[in-house]
């Protein structure tokens, strides 16, 4: 850490490595010392963006012994997680990693042991804790009783350059796995109870994917406190755009549901900035009259000021910042990550072994 800024090194140009690239730049006390990419041209886009002179590298070990980082911001592809985590830990750097954490549970243990043996901070990405809207929406679903039906997906129709990238992540996860850790830690929170069986359902929907892997995937999970909750998600050109956008909560006492409607227009399941947005909750109470006409009227709980995309990601790096110069501990926070982990490997491999896991065994 050199003149008081945390000296930080970021990996990938993408979607969010642009975001988290901006977000790092805009913070007063961090510098941005290296860019680090497969390709290029997406390099010199984000670094004309940023307008400074900063280093460009094709290799991640040479961007890591080359800038020494205090920080290592990795948006790169999931198959790569687990090694430029690794390696940044092992030279002493704190971490930020886009979710999934790594490939497997195994790995993202395996790195959370790590950060905790060193006493480095690692976050994970789960950009949708730092959104006060999704936060409402979890404590609202806290008030609806015992047990919660969740129900979430979150289904994109893509081409281009979009359905490129999809190909791409789902080399090495299926879509339940890279959007799932989200949806299915959202449920953690609202249940606060502990997931105890997984099923899950795939199909391969085209032939430009490597052998044995999938562009659709759903799984549903029980907790036990009695809640279940299932999760869908499919990329690709033949997608639909009909109710791909669902986030609805049910329990004894009513329902919510976020009535977002910029997510939900067909047409535009491909806008990734609109997947954190919420614009509004829609509250139903259950209580009965006498005459069996419903109490209270459904309530819309309109969002205001809520963040956009880029926002949320200095958000997400001001709260790593946090964490290093406050010594927080991130316990719960990598303790929640590789939980939600568990959750969708063990939907994918219920669709492979086409059996229900139980995660208590």
């Amino acid at each position: 850490m050199a003149d008081g800024n945390f000296r930080v090194l970021c990996v990938g140009a993408g979607h969010m490595g642009r975001s988290h690239a901006l977000a790092y730049h805009a913070l007063d006390n961090c510098q941005i010392v290296g860019l680090c990419t497969r390709s290029a041209e997406s390099r010199e886009g984000l670094l004309s963006e940023l307008n400074e002179s900063i280093p460009g590298f094709d290799s991640f070990k040479e961007a890591l012994a080359t800038t020494n980082p205090d920080i290592v911001s990795i948006s790169s592809y999931t198959e790569t997680h687990f090694d430029y985590a690794k390696a940044a830990l092992e030279a002493g750097c704190h971490v930020f990693v886009e979710k999934p954490l790594a490939e497997s549970v195994e790995q993202a243990v395996a790195l959370v042991d790590l950060a905790q043996d060193r006493g480095l901070k690692m976050v994970v990405g789960y950009i949708l804790r730092h959104n006060p809207a999704w936060r409402q929406f979890i404590e609202v679903a806290k008030t609806l009783g015992k047990p919660l039906v969740m129900r979430m997906n979150l289904n994109q129709q893509s081409s281009g350059s979009n359905w490129e990238t999809h190909k791409n992540l789902m080399s090495s996860v299926s879509p339940i796995v890279d959007c799932g850790v989200h949806y299915v830690d959202v449920m953690c929170q609202m249940t606060g109870a502990k997931p105890v069986r997984v099923s899950g359902i795939g199909a391969r929907l085209t032939e430009e994917l490597p052998a044995g892997k999938i562009n659709y995937g759903h799984l549903q999970v029980t907790f036990d406190d009695g809640s279940v909750g299932w999760y869908e998600a499919g990329w690709g050109p033949m997608m639909s755009e009909t109710a791909f956008f669902v986030k609805d909560v049910v329990g004894p006492r009513g329902s919510v549901s976020i009535n977002a409607t910029k997510a939900a227009d067909v047409g535009s399941s491909a806008d990734v900035d609109s997947h954190t947005q919420t614009e509004a909750l829609l509250i139903h109470q259950a209580d009965l009259r006498d005459d069996g006409s419903f109490a209270s009227p459904d309530e819309i709980l309109q969002i205001e000021d809520e963040p956009d995309h880029d926002e949320l990601c200095r958000r997400e790096q001001q709260f790593l910042v946090d964490a290093i110069q406050n010594n927080v501990d991130l316990s719960d926070h990598l303790a929640d990550a590789v939980n939600s982990m568990r959750i969708v490997e063990a939907a994918d491999r219920s669709f492979r072994e086409g059996r229900t896991v139980d995660l208590q065994s």
